[in-house]
């Protein structure tokens, strides 16, 4: 199954070694805390509900230690760059989004950002223009991705972008074959093969 190029939003910049920062403000946001994976988990659930056209297949995103140990061990490199997919995957593919910013921006912030380029798809369609990004917004709505886990660095030997957000998700989306439909659309939950939680299925396909 050939996937679409996981993408990122801001220029590369060299490499730097990873660091601890000290800024309440980062710390704040480290996902080794409960309250930071419960806002990260509900903003995407948020955004999957919010899909236009609706979703009829759309799987409710739940936690995953095991995502998220391989997306923070990627983000203390301090690459600024993708890993590679062998080093994301778990039982299965696994998709990532990257995020930078030079000040500490809140998880939720840097999650619709990458919702807010649905601004440039069309459902069925694609890309607006041949230059859209577009490939954060499909993983982040993809239907069959259940499971995310991130992870965040403080890379101070970058020149201005120093905070690096990395989340993780399995199975991967953006799937080269249906990439224009990253779910199927419908009445919420129409498509469900079990239940419905608020818009979304809360059991996933065997």
């Amino acid at each position: 199954m050939a996937l679409l190029p996981v993408l990122f939003l801001v220029t590369v910049l060299l490499p730097s070694l990873p660091a601890e920062g000290k800024d309440p403000a980062f710390t704040a946001l480290l996902t080794t805390q409960l309250q930071v994976q419960r806002e990260i988990v509900n903003k995407h659930n948020e955004l999957r509900k919010a899909v236009s056209p609706p979703a009829s297949n759309m799987l409710k995103m739940e936690w995953s230690r095991e995502v998220t140990t391989n997306a923070q061990r990627w983000a203390n490199k301090c690459t600024l760059q993708h890993s590679d997919p062998e080093d994301r995957k778990t039982s299965t593919r696994c998709g990532e989004n990257l995020y930078m910013s030079s000040d500490p921006t809140s998880w939720s912030s840097a999650i619709q950002s990458w919702y807010d380029e649905s601004l440039d798809f069309v459902y069925g369609v694609g890309p607006k223009s041949p230059n859209a990004v577009v490939g954060h917004y499909t993983q982040l709505v993809w239907y069959s991705t259940y499971q995310v886990g991130c992870g965040i660095a403080y890379c101070p030997n970058q020149d201005s972008l120093k905070y690096y957000y990395v989340c993780q998700y399995c199975p991967a989306g953006n799937n080269m074959n249906r990439k224009n439909t990253p779910y199927q659309q419908g009445t919420p939950c129409a498509s469900c093969p079990d239940d419905c939680d608020k818009g979304l299925c809360s059991e996933r396909p065997l």
